[in-house]
């Protein structure tokens, strides 16, 4: 048993090649889509790439989403040739932002729901800063008190 452990190792039939298959995942593209043709044109130019599984396009939103083995960066460039001003989808839904009327958070292009997916105004609650201004605030009862 010993010889042919051996020769295993040395023959060993697994292959060198290594594929790397890209991730699943779903892109989000807003494109200025006027009219069923535009729609139509993004939506063959998407569809016929390599991995894509399914394409979902939104008119009325400016939206495209794909899902599939697709690189983001690929899926925006082969929507940009078709003649169509595009960019990664930039909006959140509104209730996941904690200050949403900030100057640049507010769009008024966002569809209803949504805003602009950019850094806050506001600092977090669980910004150090506020934990040490709260150590001696008046409002905390185990502040600290000097005198």
């Amino acid at each position: 048993m010993g010889i042919l452990d051996h020769a295993s190792d040395i023959f060993s039939f697994e292959s060198s090649r290594k594929s790397k298959k890209k991730p699943m995942q779903t892109v989000e593209i807003k494109v200025k889509m006027d009219c069923d043709g535009c729609v139509r044109r993004v939506k063959n130019a998407v569809s016929s790439m390599k991995g894509v599984r399914s394409v979902d396009v939104n008119q009325k939103q400016s939206k495209v989403t794909v899902y599939g083995n697709v690189e983001p960066n690929k899926v925006l460039k082969k929507v940009k040739e078709t003649g169509k001003k595009a960019e990664f989808w930039p909006y959140v839904p509104y209730n996941l932002v904690s200050y949403p009327y900030a100057s640049q958070a507010y769009d008024k292009k966002a569809p209803s729901g949504y805003v602009r997916n950019v850094a806050q105004a506001l600092p977090s609650p669980n910004a150090p800063e506020e934990k040490l201004t709260y150590l001696f605030s008046d409002e905390n009862p185990n502040a600290c008190s000097i005198m």
